[in-house]
């Protein structure tokens, strides 16, 4: 089995790491990181460097908290360009620009390494269970070389098209997902405040048109004050900022997507920037 560097151990990529070790990978970490001990518990091998792990893996996985992190990991002083492998293959798991993905395929395959935007969708509860969706950019060859190792993190895995496909997939996730919570959360305030009992509004909506697992989900962390991530807000508004820079340079509007990446700053600017994304709703029902 390849040998698997893993770079980023946060709420996402530590269960993720978990994972491979139980699907039987040996998995490289950096000493740095933040899960460190608990990876190294159950079986991880430690390293200094970026450097040094790249050299010796077969397989290197990103997965951190934006374009500038991976940008600096990969092509940043002793990264990981200047010492993986001619054959290895390079999988970007964080949500990072479109256009840097494309970037980074170019570098990487000028030394002989294929690069994958591998984005994720399912939260901190769709890592830990392995049941991740998964939504690849890149050649296809190397995505079915990469598919075993995608299987033991997550089910729905699905190869979207060129480098920077991937990416371009979980934007437009973002903002779905961003526009719905704003939806169910503007929904309960005007049913708060027009007295309706929001859990049997919440149950009688998920029988009907409106039914999603985000009113199902995010609806009950709003009705139960549970704001806990899960993802966390100044996280989805980097991801808007990422489809609407997206949607500028393709010369779309996204009106929608403005108004939540708006309602999100603010949520920051209340002191919710570390609080689940179902949190919107404390902006929206603010007095």
């Amino acid at each position: 089995m390849d040998k698997i560097g893993f770079i980023g151990l946060g709420i996402m990529g530590k269960p993720m790491a978990l994972n491979l070790l139980k699907a039987g990978y040996e998995v490289q970490v950096l000493k740095s990181s933040g899960g460190v001990q608990d990876l190294q518990n159950a079986g991880a091998s430690v390293f200094e460097d970026v450097k040094t792990l790249a050299a010796t893996s077969d397989i290197v996985i990103t997965m951190l908290p934006d374009s500038p992190e991976v940008n600096e990991v990969v092509t940043g002083t002793d990264g990981v360009l200047n010492s993986i492998k001619e054959g290895s293959l390079f999988i970007d798991m964080s949500t990072i620009a479109p256009s840097v993905a494309r970037n980074l395929y170019q570098v990487l395959g000028e030394k002989g390494v294929e690069a994958l935007d591998a984005p994720v969708s399912g939260g901190q509860v769709g890592a830990e269970s392995a049941s991740l969706s998964i939504m690849v950019g890149g050649n296809a060859s190397a995505f079915e070389r990469a598919l075993p190792v995608f299987q033991a993190m997550g089910k729905n895995i699905i190869h979207i098209g060129s480098a920077g496909a991937g990416q371009t997939t979980k934007a437009c996730n973002q903002m779905i997902v961003g526009i719905t919570i704003q939806a169910v959360a503007e929904a309960f305030t005007l049913a708060e405040k027009a007295g309706v009992d929001l859990e049997k509004m919440r149950e009688v909506l998920l029988g009907g048109f409106a039914q999603s697992r985000i009113l199902d989900l995010h609806g009950k962390r709003m009705i139960d004050k549970n704001f806990k991530p899960g993802f966390k807000i100044k996280l989805h508004k980097k991801d808007l900022n990422i489809a609407l820079e997206t949607g500028k340079q393709l010369e779309v509007e996204l009106n929608a997507t403005r108004q939540v990446a708006t309602q999100l700053e603010k949520a920051i600017e209340m002191g919710n920037s570390e609080l689940d994304h179902s949190a919107l709703y404390l902006s929206v029902n603010q007095k």
